[in-house]
């Protein structure tokens, strides 16, 4: 999402007619609300509670029992945001919700239940009435079958638009609100089956067209909400474009009889439909403010549409209190809902992409592939989903082959003739403090640290091949004998002082990244004098103020071969135990394979079959002098990140190429290729890159991207999405990470070894109590 281009962020602005007094009122008296779905009557009921004296009218197009789904789910956390803002409404709907507790995974004819998750849910319908009456008995003004008449936000102190996905609003002030909607590639429709399934249930039906999907949910004591999805491709090929909705309703339940018990779906009026991911970049827009899907949606595969209107209206109720004008209102409202719902969208974008790609993942064992399924959106993870249902996820880490007490970080890998003792690497991380390419002291003590902190692997920085290939002056290289021997003493040093941890080099060249400044003095700022000349693939500089590279000719290419070649003898007589080759992050390799930095027409660019050629030359002539039983790797940006850039297609292509000349891992990164990226940022946002590759290139993976807690490394390992997991920044918190992570979950065995003089450090701490003595009497008064 990008910043906004004036104001602060989240702070309303003028009206679209001017400026707005009404801004400068504390408590809005005259309030319309656009919109009668849960989040608009419910904002109603709680504004009218606060202040009774409120007037507020409520617009809603269609007639009071119109309603186009079934069920709605609500955690419980939303429940008590409820019950604590209105008892009565929490009241009414406890006497309607159906609960249940497991989670049922149908795949292949293999059923698995995980248990412990807590559900609630009713109809839609009925969660209306509950708030109509409500509104009704607060004396809201509700007007069904009433389009919002125009000129609101000049007759009310504030507008609320809770007017949906299709806002009107919204799209009325675009220019304002900046919306980015994204269409998806699958096709769903909602029904329902009158029968209550006994858990939340996914069903995989694998048909002659391709992978279909029903998630289903009991909604009341005699009902289910049944959803069918599929991919758009699929959809087609079995011709429900051309079914009215009659026939696609019995075409669902014949695919699906089995679920269902042979037991007919029904519908109300429903169709299918492609999911859009709706973000804005403000909220507010003078005294008109956005609610729920109107504001932001979040695929139905995590339940959390409702939740979230239910949630924005509390929010901008309390805001409406706590602050002295509407303006400021809105901006805390904006300020305090955007990162929640951030969040929410990027579990629910993980979610969706996971059922968009499900054949990836049918070939999986069904304990595992359930596992996967389960955690998707990497909010359930291994440790909750352990704590949840402990017979399941042992289940599953047996299957894995985690030995007992064994979580699968710590778990071995081998690749090649090198086994890894677990499943950690420390990612490569430049350093920039070297002299003349020369690693010293303070690279001794940070790999060494490393090491010693328990990583099955440690990673060198980009280890430039030439001086000329440097990113910034203080980076480290392998240009000289020299350099190799400064190298040896770190990998004696890890060998003889952390033995069974193994130290990788990755052998890289800036191409038109480099001739810049260290970083803390300013990021791919070029330097104020001593710069070198810059080559790359094409003469496109990096930024409008980069210097613009030379672009490489067939001699220089061959030169620029002897120096890979060159650095990785110097490499193998260091004692790495593993190379990698940087094809990633725009540096020199890395500019040939994308087609916004490769604008070559010789036998070098165009094609993608071209862009590869130069870096699988450098790799054959790096495999043929590295040692026959030691590990090469290469790592790829998988996207760019900008339109015309790599894609996931061409990412799965590139490593297919790697893996067909020898590569035994593909180390999975993202971006940094072109200075325009639009990163999605974050949690593990790299790692479906990974798992796609893993699965469709059928190759070893690293996985990196924000992965910070050996929770998300134990989900990563165990739901098969990666083979291994590289840190970084939490290997700068705290070098010592996976060992720390071995004492808090209780592990000692040989996926981890505390060093001799560090065993006495293998338990935390004692602190200081902080409870106080339990009362054992008490008294009457």
């Amino acid at each position: 999402m990008t910043a906004p281009t004036s104001g602060a962020r989240g702070t309303a602005r003028p009206a679209p007619t001017g400026p707005h007094s009404r801004n400068e009122i504390s408590h809005p008296q005259r309030i319309a609300i656009i919109g009668g779905g849960p989040g608009g009557l419910y904002a109603a009921a709680l504004l009218k509670r606060l202040r009774p004296d409120r007037e507020i009218t409520v617009h809603e197009r269609n007639a009071p029992d119109d309603t186009f789904g079934f069920g709605v789910v609500l955690s419980d956390e939303t429940l008590g945001g409820i019950e604590h803002a209105d008892p009565l409404v929490y009241e009414a709907l406890q006497q309607h919700f159906t609960r249940w507790d497991d989670i049922d995974i149908v795949h292949r004819g293999a059923p698995h239940t995980s248990g412990g998750h807590g559900f609630a849910a009713l109809g839609r319908k009925r969660l209306l009435e509950i708030l109509h009456d409500r509104c009704h008995a607060l004396g809201v003004d509700l007007r069904f079958r009433s389009e919002a008449p125009a000129g609101l936000q000049e007759t009310h102190d504030l507008v609320i638009a809770a007017d949906g996905v299709n806002s009107t609003t919204r799209e009325t002030y675009a220019h304002e609100f900046r919306p980015h909607v994204t269409t998806h590639h699958c096709r769903y429709i909602w029904l329902a089956a009158d029968f209550p399934f006994d858990a939340f249930r996914f069903e995989i039906a694998e048909t002659e067209h391709g992978v279909m999907q029903l998630h289903g949910y009991p909604y009341a004591p005699d009902a289910s909400t049944v959803i069918i999805e599929m991919h758009e491709d699929v959809w087609r090929a079995a011709g429900f474009e051309d079914l009215d909705e009659t026939e696609s309703v019995e075409r669902c339940a014949k695919i699906f009889s089995e679920a269902l018990g042979s037991r007919p779906l029904r519908s109300n009026k429903s169709a299918w439909t492609t999911f859009r991911t709706v973000v804005n970049e403000h909220w507010s827009h003078g005294n008109i403010v956005l609610l729920g899907d109107a504001a932001h949606t979040a695929h139905f595969s995590i339940g959390s549409g409702t939740k979230l209107a239910v949630e924005d209206a509390l929010a901008l109720a309390a805001c409406l209190e706590e602050q002295p004008s509407i303006e400021r209102a809105l901006a805390a409202y904006e300020e305090e809902r955007k990162p929640v719902v951030a969040s929410t969208q990027r579990a629910a974008r993980a979610s969706l992409e996971w059922f968009e790609n499900i054949g990836l993942h049918l070939d999986q064992p069904p304990r595992q592939f359930a596992f996967n399924l389960l955690t998707r959106s990497r909010r359930v993870t291994h440790d909750n989903l352990r704590l949840r249902d402990a017979r399941f996820t042992s289940a599953v880490e047996r299957e894995f082959g985690c030995p007992p007490g064994t979580p699968p970080m710590f778990t071995p890998f081998r690749l090649r003739g090198l086994t890894l003792r677990n499943r950690v690497v420390v990612s490569p991380m430049d350093m920039y403090s070297a002299t003349d390419g020369l690693p010293g002291d303070f690279h001794l003590v940070h790999l060494g640290a490393r090491a010693l902190g328990g990583a099955g692997l440690v990673m060198t920085e980009m280890v430039c091949v030439s001086a000329e290939g440097r990113i910034t002056p203080g980076c480290t290289g392998l240009y000289t004998g020299r350099q190799a021997d400064a190298w040896k003493r770190i990998t004696d040093f890890v060998h003889a002082q952390a033995p069974g941890t193994a130290i990788g080099v990755q052998l890289g060249h800036s191409g038109r990244k480099g001739s810049t400044r260290l970083m803390w003095e300013g990021i791919d700022e070029p330097l104020p004098d001593g710069n070198w000349p810059l080559v790359a693939a094409s003469p496109l500089p990096y930024k409008p103020y980069s210097q613009t590279p030379r672009e490489l000719t067939r001699a220089h290419l061959t030169d620029l071969r002897e120096q890979f070649t060159s650095a990785a003898r110097r490499a193998a007589r260091a004692g790495f135990d593993l190379l990698e080759l940087h094809c990633a992050h725009g540096y020199l390799l890395s500019g040939f394979l994308s087609p916004l930095t490769n604008h070559r027409t010789d036998a070098y660019g165009g094609t993608l079959a071209n862009r590869l050629r130069f870096p699988l030359e450098v790799f054959d002539a790096v495999r043929e002098v590295w040692p026959e039983e030691k590990p090469l790797t290469v790592r790829i940006s998988a996207t760019d990140w900008a339109e015309g850039g790599t894609t996931g297609e061409d990412a799965v292509e590139i490593a297919r190429a790697f893996a067909a000349h020898g590569a035994d891992a593909i180390d999975v990164s993202t971006g940094q290729v072109v200075a325009e990226e639009r990163p999605e940022f974050g949690r593990s946002y790299q790692t479906p890159f990974a798992d796609r590759i893993r699965h469709e290139a059928g190759v070893p993976v690293v996985a990196v991207g924000a992965i910070s807690s050996w929770d998300d490394v134990n989900s990563l390992i165990l739901a098969g999405r990666t083979d291994l997991c590289a840190l970084a920044r939490p290997h700068l918190y705290d070098p010592h990470w996976t060992l720390h992570a071995a004492a808090e979950q209780g592990y000692d065995g040989p996926g981890v070894v505390w060093p001799a003089p560090y065993r006495a450090g293998s338990r935390r701490p004692q602190t200081g109590r902080t409870d106080g003595p339990k009362p054992r009497l008490k008294l009457g008064s």
